[in-house]
């Protein structure tokens, strides 16, 4: 177990480029997660239905907005699994419970993106 003591505060541009290095640490961390490997494959198949249906502009910002908290949520969802699993070991209620609403978050984000597809959908179709 390894206890290294925090980084001194930065401010300016050096705060700037550590937040943008502990960020490409979070993709890197995130991208061992099946889910969020799956979620990225499905984003660019969103992409790629959004491009072909002709919906306007107000409708692909809302689909990356939501793409974007999705993947945030998937990050905060795997903080939380990643939490739990250090400081409870142990089979418990409480961390079953964190880990099912981490889970749960995911998924209305996941539904939300399905809504904003199928919406775009009959738009298309009905153009």
């Amino acid at each position: 177990m390894t206890h290294n003591l925090a980084p001194a505060k930065r401010a300016g541009l050096s705060h700037l480029w550590a937040a943008a290095g502990y960020s490409v640490g979070g993709v890197t961390r995130l991208a061992r997660e099946a889910a969020f490997r799956q979620e990225v494959v499905a984003g660019l198949g969103l992409l790629v239905a959004y491009s072909v249906m002709e919906v306007t502009v107000a409708v692909r910002l809302s689909a990356a907005v939501l793409f974007l908290l999705l993947i945030a949520m998937e990050a905060v969802n795997t903080a939380i699994e990643e939490i739990i699993d250090r400081i409870s070991p142990e089979i418990s209620d409480t961390g079953k419970h964190a880990k099912d609403l981490g889970s749960l978050a995911v998924f209305c984000l996941i539904s939300a993106n399905s809504i904003l597809l199928l919406y775009a959908l009959a738009l298309h179709l009905r153009a």
